[in-house]
């Protein structure tokens, strides 16, 4: 029996990627350099996390009013390549209100990925590609085994930190850019890091 990935297109342009049906199987996959790239399912625990700071955030926002929006998964350009590469946070901020027939998020300023043993790689090559996105300011990376998340902010000349900031246990999660701050431990609310 031959193996799916073999049968799937060998490259795709962003365009082709949006249009494309996908291989039948019902499996997620980004555009990595005009490859597919498979996404494997979270855990139990990296689902409760990513809605839990969806709801977060989601709350804030709409109590601010200000138009800011929280995405599960949204589709995202990148800066550099951008005709070949769409990937796929598990969370995306924007200012932009939903259009019709938007297919990618526009213009997002906080993108959030929750790290799970398995996908390391993956999530740290998005984040590089994500500080190619100009709109961009601040990206989190929250670990799934661990009550820990590692933030990145764009400093007011444009550049990006060496490395994260640190967030633990005891610590406030905040996102400067939409004036979201909670304590870190509220995301693990209802997992066993809890």
């Amino acid at each position: 029996m031959q193996d799916v990935l073999d049968i799937l297109p060998s490259t795709m342009t962003v365009a082709e990627f949006l249009d494309w049906p996908g291989d039948g199987t019902g499996r997620k996959f980004q555009l990595v350099d005009g490859k597919l790239r498979p996404m494997s399912p979270g855990s139990a625990t990296h689902g409760t996390i990513q809605m839990t700071l969806g709801r977060l955030i989601g709350n804030v926002l709409v109590a601010a009013g200000g138009g800011c929006r929280v995405v599960a998964e949204p589709a995202i350009a990148t800066r550099i390549r951008a005709h070949t590469n769409l990937r796929v946070p598990d969370l995306g901020i924007t200012y932009m209100a939903d259009a019709p027939g938007q297919r990618t998020l526009p213009d997002p300023v906080v993108l959030i990925e929750i790290l799970s043993p398995g996908n390391a790689t993956d999530t740290w090559e998005n984040v590089w590609a994500y500080t190619t996105i100009p709109s961009v300011s601040e990206i989190v990376v929250v670990h799934s085994t661990r009550v820990l998340a590692e933030v990145l902010r764009r400093d007011a000349d444009g550049y990006w930190p060496e490395e994260p900031e640190q967030i633990g246990r005891e610590d406030t999660l905040r996102l400067d850019t939409i004036g979201f701050a909670c304590a870190l431990q509220d995301v693990y609310a209802q997992t066993h890091l809890a």
